[in-house]
């Protein structure tokens, strides 16, 4: 792997009518891979403002550091049980029942794609 400094791009895909798709991208340079653990910055104006350099207003801007981490690699990491304390805690269902779930709807998928197929 190299020792170059790279720094990873979130990028959007546009789609039709000019809009973009709403799951970011990354384009990994082929000889680095995909960070595990990113850094995002939140940046939100607060509504006051102070004088910039030339005495015009500037909203002031407040900048909250947030880590996203690749489940992946805490899924092959952790234990069965944290890494399931760690999806609820995220809004998740443990693994295992949304497993099941997602089954179940692509099964739905398979006998609706067959049920038309059959109707053909």
């Amino acid at each position: 792997m190299s020792k170059t400094n790279w720094y990873p791009e979130i990028m959007y895909e546009e789609v039709e009518g000019g809009t973009s798709s709403k799951i970011p991208f990354i384009m990994i340079p082929q000889e680095h891979q995909m960070p595990h653990l990113l850094y995002v910055f939140e940046s939100r104006e607060t509504g006051d403002f102070e004088p910039g350099p030339n005495g015009e207003e500037l909203p002031i801007i407040e900048m909250d550091l947030h880590q996203y981490a690749d489940m992946a690699i805490l899924k092959n990491k952790l234990s069965e049980s944290l890494y399931d304390e760690v999806r609820v805690s995220l809004g998740l269902e443990p693994l295992r029942q949304a497993a099941t779930k997602g089954s179940k709807i692509t099964e739905n998928i398979r006998k609706n794609i067959q049920e038309r197929s059959d109707s053909k």
